[in-house]
């Protein structure tokens, strides 16, 4: 029997600006990525969505990212091993002090946008992440794709793979770059059939046409594009209906 969590990146807003509804995807996820300062989320925002998350039982994961609120997070930088591994770190304590104020606790940790992308392919940064997660806590599971770098990096720690239901693939199993037209997928009826595709037979078509494997536990849905909260509804009600258990992996 498949069994799959459904994970969304939340506490995006800052400040007065607010991105995506965060208390709705809550209803319907059953992981929340909670943005750590770094790329979005200010304290206030942290903690409500900490305590959201709690009153809902949904799993708390530390999003963290390099620091940058002007490109949120999407601008790849080189940031020395060392100090990377310290804002990590710091961007776990901060998010997993608010949550345990409020009954929680982070449970898992995922990077956010370039850095996410970078640990895909750089053993360097990936290392860096990994040590973060390792000083603070050897247990928390570590969430990036099947094919990432970090499952090279990682030693004792659990690495999750993922999948992502609105995003487009390349033939090496990589995201399309945002970049390029086409990387995030708005068809709801495409986004429902990959997302089935992906928790029961493990693949995905990727943008050359060919078949993609994938082996996931966590699947992805996009908090801050349009309709995302009914695009969310539906994933969660298809992979239901095609006999998928929902469950959190931490």
């Amino acid at each position: 029997m498949a069994i799959m969590d459904i994970n969304a990146d939340l506490g995006e807003g800052f400040g007065v600006w607010e991105l995506g509804d965060d208390l709705a995807l809550l209803d319907v996820v059953t992981s929340a990525n909670v943005a750590c300062g770094f790329h979005a989320g200010d304290p206030l925002i942290m903690r409500r969505v900490c305590a959201a998350s709690v009153e809902r039982g949904v799993t708390i994961g530390a999003q963290v990212s390099y620091r940058d609120l002007a490109g949120f997070g999407r601008r790849e930088m080189d940031v020395a091993p060392a100090e990377l591994t310290a804002e990590i770190l710091y961007q776990i304590a901060a998010l997993d002090g608010i949550a345990r104020t409020e009954g929680g606790r982070v449970a898992y940790v995922k990077p956010h946008g370039a850095l996410y992308n970078r640990v895909v392919r750089d053993a360097v940064q990936a290392k860096a992440v990994a040590d973060a997660v390792r000083a603070y806590d050897p247990s928390l599971p570590l969430l990036t794709l099947p094919g990432s770098a970090v499952h090279d990096v990682v030693d004792e720690l659990t690495v999750v793979a993922e999948c992502f239901a609105d995003r487009a693939y390349t033939p090496s199993g990589a995201l399309v770059s945002r970049r390029e037209p086409g990387a995030v997928i708005h068809d709801p009826d495409a986004v429902v059939q990959r997302a089935v595709r992906m928790a029961l037979d493990g693949t995905v078509v990727a943008v050359d046409g060919g078949e993609v494997a994938l082996k996931a536990r966590s699947m992805c849905v996009h908090g801050d594009t349009p309709g995302a909260v009914e695009l969310a509804r539906s994933v969660r009600s298809a992979l239901s209906g095609a006999g998928v258990t929902l469950e959190s992996f931490a």
